[in-house]
């Protein structure tokens, strides 16, 4: 299975902030947006990763994350014209998909709970649509999705003026290997974009679309606001500086997945002792792996 994190568009909700720098490079609390959904994808076991960006972004992107291979990655980066719909991102990545399944994860979001890592990589062999849903007190800003009393999905829709559900579907989404060819056959919506509701729509229609509910103490957060970049800084913050562990921390995941020595671990953090992240990957090797 490969990896693609959609990282592209201007980020018009966060203007002016982002009129000089990509939404996904801005800091949640003490690491770049981008870590967190690379390193979800990395919890889920994948280590071929493509980035779509903007054109004008991908430079600072790749100074950044390099080739990914620091943290035993392979890194494609993919240019996004134009945000022409989370869909487009297939048709983009075909080249580097190759037929493989997929894991779509929007640049954005984080996820934060136990054992999600084991929970995503259960789905690596995926055969359809694998979305995830969450509770949420606000479903009309959201794709909503309908779930009868057996936990299968019945219906997907997008905004909801009259809602039959509090069940939001999140930015992460598993796919089998004909997702290119499904996403080719997608009709652009009215605002000319490849939806991705109308995407796992399809895959309902066939029978072929699964849904899992995320845990109730799951944390699924955004950046796309300045209300919603501050709340994930904020609930980042309270959970490292109480706990002394690190969420979204690439290299932590890469060394405990065994990607990389605790020699490379330590090399990683020689350049970053001057803040408190340095000494943070420093002392993983001294503790050693739980």
């Amino acid at each position: 299975m490969k990896g693609i994190v959609l990282a592209g568009g201007v980020g018009t909700r966060l203007w002016p902030v982002t009129r000089g720098i990509s939404k996904q490079l801005l800091p949640v609390y003490d690491k770049p947006m981008i870590y967190y959904p690379v390193g979800t994808l990395m919890l889920a076991g994948i280590r071929e990763i493509a980035i779509i960006t903007t054109i004008e972004d991908q430079p600072a992107f790749k100074r950044l994350l390099g080739d990914g291979s620091k943290w035993g990655l392979h890194l494609t980066f993919i240019i996004q014209d134009l945000p022409n719909g989370i869909a487009e991102a297939f048709l983009l990545a075909e080249n580097f998909l190759k037929g493989s399944a997929t894991a779509l994860i929007l640049g954005d979001n984080i996820f934060n709970g136990s054992g999600i890592g084991r929970n995503l990589q259960s789905y690596s062999n995926v055969d359809g649509a694998q979305i995830f849903a969450y509770q949420v007190s606000n479903p009309e800003e959201f794709g909503v999705i309908e779930i009868d009393k057996s936990g299968a999905a019945i219906n997907i829709i997008e905004k909801p003026i009259h809602l039959k559900s509090d069940f939001a579907v999140t930015g992460l989404y598993f796919y089998g290997s004909d997702v290119v060819e499904k996403a080719k056959n997608l009709v652009r919506s009215e605002r000319g974009e490849l939806e991705i509701t109308s995407l796992n729509l399809a895959y309902l229609k066939e029978g072929r679309l699964s849904v899992s509910v995320l845990p109730r103490g799951t944390a699924w957060l955004d950046g796309g606001t300045v209300e919603s970049l501050h709340d994930a800084s904020v609930y980042i913050r309270v959970l490292e500086q109480r706990q002394g562990l690190k969420i979204g921390c690439v290299e932590e995941i890469a060394w405990r997945n065994g990607w990389i020595s605790d020699l490379e671990l330590s090399e990683l953090a020689k350049p970053l002792l001057a803040s408190g992240y340095g000494k943070y990957l420093a002392s993983l090797v001294k503790r050693g792996k739980d």
